[in-house]
């Protein structure tokens, strides 16, 4: 699959999806990197067919108006450990995965995955 990991996620998140075999890129890598604009991190997930991964509200309501961005992954922990996080990913990639063929937003929780119409 192809990631897009959002700014209020670590790097880290981006570099772990890499090590389980996908693409995945962070705003970081980006050209105005975090300060990329929510509508180029759409642009680009649509272009690219790239899930953003996320904590931001906003994708969810752009999302839910325009179908923008390609496919969303809404990380709803709260405030979570660098650590905990992706075990959480690792745990629940299988599954993240499967979901994507054929839902276009999904929402990962501490203790659940949503899979929403």
């Amino acid at each position: 699959m192809k990631f897009l990991v959002d700014t209020q996620l670590p790097n880290r998140l981006a570099q772990l999806l890499q090590a389980q075999g996908h693409d995945a890129i962070h705003t970081f890598d980006l050209a105005d990197q975090n300060r990329t604009t929510d509508e180029a991190i759409n642009d680009i997930s649509i272009r690219d067919e790239r899930v953003v991964i996320t904590k931001d509200g906003d994708f969810v309501n752009s999302f839910l108006v325009a179908r923008r961005p390609y496919k969303l992954l809404l990380v709803s922990t709260g405030n979570i450990s660098n650590r905990d996080l992706e075990q959480l990913f690792v745990r629940n990639l299988p599954d993240l995965a499967r979901g994507f063929e054929s839902h276009d937003y999904i929402e990962l929780s501490r203790d659940m995955v949503i899979f929403h119409l």
